[in-house]
């Protein structure tokens, strides 16, 4: 048990010490190091620690392959095919052989800063013009969306597995990702954002402390923590996502909860997504 909860620990899951299905899914991703497989864009899309690594190193080189969450994307893909380029290899976005030999060569031996944090950092890569994605078994989720005037809601999605979610916002493009669900563990917020291998979401982060920063100066729970993880809703979406977990409140509770949550978002995304204030009546 301890073991498995070192590994749990180690890339951002909920420390149960149970090999559940995500664990295992880790657990076997964690067994590939790069150079033992041809590295391509393909459907569905290769995951790995050796994916993660070559994001690590590409994004060292100033190759941007997007966040580093060990999944070989389209951004990974147009990162390598520009490495290749610039080595004069053939642009095939394979990291074969030949392509491996040329990004170990010039690989740094120090660890630099990555350009897909630097970028987060700096505020770039953040355009999107697609709605709020707002999902989650919890009383807290019509509410939430019912104040945010260009959310992205539908009751019917509450059953939604999280691979259909993160599909639906990745493909409209979606600004940000707010998932809820209700706990039984007491009166306690938790509030996660991805954080996994090398990197994690600043904004992300940024998002989760604005958010516990209000809700304790309204003192809506008695306690909040904020964790990087990387739960899968984190893990599969490709923008802002915060995930945020609660205990059970009363009616009273939810709209006040709600209200905090809509005036944090607004004012997160640069008053993109404003609050209906016929809605706030």
């Amino acid at each position: 048990m301890a073991t498995v909860e070192a590994f749990q620990r180690s890339r951002g899951l909920a420390i149960t010490g149970v090999v559940d299905e995500v664990t295992w899914t880790l657990l076997l991703e964690a067994g590939w190091r790069l150079g033992d497989r041809l590295l391509y864009l393909v459907k569905p899309y290769l995951r790995g620690d050796d994916v993660a690594e070559l994001q690590v190193r590409l994004s060292q080189l100033g190759f941007d392959p997007g966040r580093v969450d060990g999944v070989f994307g389209p951004l990974l893909d147009r990162a390598l095919s520009e490495f290749q380029r610039n080595c004069g290899l053939d642009t095939t976005g394979t990291l074969s052989r030949r392509t491996l030999m040329e990004l170990r060569r010039f690989s740094p031996s120090d660890d630099r800063t990555l350009v897909s944090e630097a970028r987060d950092e700096a505020g770039f890569g953040h355009t999107a013009q697609g709605p709020l994605i707002v999902w989650g078994q919890s009383p807290l989720t019509a509410s939430l969306a019912h104040l945010l005037a260009r959310s992205d809601f539908d009751p019917l999605r509450h059953d939604w597995s999280v691979e259909q979610v993160a599909a639906h916002a990745n493909t409209v493009g979606a600004v940000g990702v707010i998932s809820l669900r209700e706990h039984s563990d007491g009166p306690e917020i938790r509030l996660h954002y991805w954080s996994s291998y090398q990197s994690y979401s600043r904004r992300g982060e940024q998002l989760a402390s604005a958010i516990a920063t209000a809700v304790a100066q309204d003192d809506v729970a008695q306690r909040i923590e904020v964790t990087g993880m990387a739960l899968p809703i984190l893990r599969e979406t490709q923008m802002t996502t915060l995930h945020l977990e609660h205990g059970e409140l009363s009616s009273p509770e939810v709209d006040r909860l709600a209200l905090v949550l809509s005036l944090v978002i607004r004012d997160f995304f640069h008053s993109s997504l404003p609050v209906d204030s016929d809605k706030t009546e």
